[in-house]
C-alpha cells in the first residue's frame, strides 16, 4: 500500500477515491451501474458471450482452490433455504 508523501500530496488511491465520491455526488449511484451495464453490453459484443463463460469458469476455479467444494455447498444450501423461505411467504400472500 502506498503511503502519503509528506509534502500533503494525495497517493493515487487517495486521489482515485477522491474523484470517485465526488462524480458519485454529482452524477448519483446509479451513475456507476449505468456505465457498467453499457461497459458489459460493448464487451460482450465485441468479445461474445464465451468472454463472460471464460472468466466464469476461470474465477470459479480459483474459487474452488481457494476455499474447496465445502464451501458450494455451504452457498448452495444457504441460496435454497433462502429460495424455501421466499416461496412460503409467497404462498401466504395469495392465500
Amino acid at each position: 500500500m502506498a503511503t502519503k508523501p509528506s509534502r500533503g500530496k494525495m497517493t493515487v488511491g487517495e486521489a482515485g477515491k477522491k474523484g470517485g465520491a465526488t462524480t458519485s455526488k454529482k452524477y448519483g449511484p446509479g451513475f456507476y451501474e449505468d456505465i457498467g451495464k453499457r461497459g458489459g453490453q460493448t464487451t460482450a459484443k465485441k468479445y461474445g458471450p464465451e468472454f463472460y463463460e471464460a472468466i466464469g469458469k476461470k474465477g470459479g476455479k480459483s474459487t474452488s482452490k481457494k476455499y474447496g467444494p465445502e464451501f458450494y455447498e455451504s452457498i448452495g444450501h444457504k441460496g435454497g433455504q433462502k429460495v424455501k423461505k421466499l416461496i412460503e411467504q409467497g404462498k401466504k400472500r395469495t392465500k
